[in-house]
């Protein structure tokens, strides 16, 4: 089970900057690596079409490739005392909303390699108010005052809790002011693969909810509303929630997606093809690296991955096609989906391979050509919204009356 984190892991402390040091480190000495494999591979009369391999030069330029290396893990060995030392006059600081965007960008990006280095700069999950850790009491305390019903907001890829409040507006505290529900968001490492996190997300629940029904003796009534991957692992932990027979799907009512990727992005599609064209080339496939530094969550994006059985075994890196396992909606709950377009009328162009600039109409609407894979949403439970991108459905006026209105019913 996942257990809250303390609100003092969020601050600017030793954890945070101690872990930068590292990143910083380990982000040189790969550099370095990636420059020396360029330069063997323009060097060298050798080089045959084919799949990239890391190489080492020799002689001078070997030696002062090493020289960089050694000289970086060096530095990086003692940084971390040092970083301590000064961080322990900032441990007292809380975090602002600039950095706490920044660290969201990175976890999206290199989430999952801080998590495999143990880098005290990845998020953890945990339900979060203001930007502020919860813990059991505090939940509870938030709950009573709608008696149990209770909107969980879960954000998407390289975003963090607090961007739910855009240009004035927050869907969660409209929701708690208009339906006097309870609101609370979700924090967590979009890095992660998503079936990672949903199982995650799954496991939090259940303690939650088991929690504030123990402590407060009120019966709980969830409602989701998810933006972009948000939607993804929330449907993940919908799965898994079921497969480890846990009881708060029981609790679950109603399920919101806003501009979801259910069949997969075209960007990470496009990405995908990009690597596959900068390694046919040997003087340009040391260059693929740097694209294949994008993390699991990203490339879970590519088809909409929410199962461990969609990416274990497997290449993610490789073209291989779709081969995703069919996860339905849950059955019980009442899921809806918000689609953009950027495009006030209906056009091959705007609404099938633009979108809302992210997702495209057919894959916010959960749509596909093999039955398998089409969620079948009812037609009165979408809504698509022009001349909208991706984030406008983050605070756009149709599309939180829409939400207001689906959450009536």
């Amino acid at each position: 089970m996942v257990k809250p984190v303390d609100p003092a892991d969020e601050t600017f402390g030793p954890r945070n900057l101690s872990g930068l040091g590292r990143l910083t480190v380990e982000a040189i000495t790969g550099l370095t690596d990636l420059v020396e494999a360029v330069h063997h591979t323009v060097t060298s009369l050798s080089a045959v079409r084919g799949a990239p391999q890391q190489h080492r030069t020799k002689g001078v330029t070997g030696m002062v490739y090493r020289n960089i290396r050694a000289t970086t893990e060096l530095v990086g060995k003692g940084l971390d005392p040092l970083l301590d030392a000064v961080s322990a006059l900032l441990d007292k600081q809380t975090t602002s909303p600039a950095y706490e965007a920044l660290l969201a960008a990175l976890n999206g990006v290199l989430g999952d390699h801080l998590v495999a280095r143990n880098n005290g700069l990845a998020i953890p999950m945990q339900f979060r108010r203001d930007g502020k850790a919860m813990g059991q009491s505090s939940l509870c305390q938030a709950v009573r005052p709608s008696k149990g019903r209770l909107v969980i907001l879960v954000h998407g890829l390289c975003m963090n809790d607090l961007q739910w409040h855009r240009q004035g507006h927050d869907h969660g505290a409209a929701i708690a002011r208009d339906l006097d529900f309870s609101q609370i968001y979700l924090h967590y490492n979009t890095g992660c693969h998503i079936s990672e996190n949903g199982k995650r997300f799954s496991d939090l629940l259940e303690t939650t909810v088991r929690g504030i029904e123990a402590q407060c003796t009120l019966p709980i009534e969830l409602f989701i509303v998810a933006h972009s991957m948000g939607g993804l692992v929330s449907r993940s932990a919908c799965h898994y929630g079921k497969v480890a027979g846990h009881d708060w799907p029981k609790r679950l009512r109603k399920l919101i997606f806003l501009g979801t990727p259910h069949q997969g992005s075209l960007l990470e599609k496009g990405g995908n093809l990009v690597d596959v064209i900068l390694e046919i080339n040997p003087y340009s496939a040391p260059f693929s690296r740097l694209g294949k530094i994008r993390s699991r969550g990203i490339t879970d994006l590519r088809y909409g991955h929410v199962v461990d059985e969609d990416w274990q075994g497997r290449d993610r890196f490789e073209c291989s096609g779709n081969h995703r396992t069919s996860v339905p909606l849950p059955q019980g709950v009442d899921c809806y989906t918000v689609a953009g377009t950027s495009r006030a009328e209906s056009s091959a162009l705007g609404d099938y391979l633009i979108g809302d600039g992210l997702v495209t109409l057919d894959s916010a609407l959960g749509r596909h050509p093999d039955p398998r894979l089409n969620l079948a949403f009812p037609s009165e439970h979408q809504w698509v919204g022009r001349n909208l991108n991706h984030m406008d459905l983050l605070n756009h006026p149709k599309a939180y009356a829409t939400i207001l209105k689906w959450l009536k019913d």
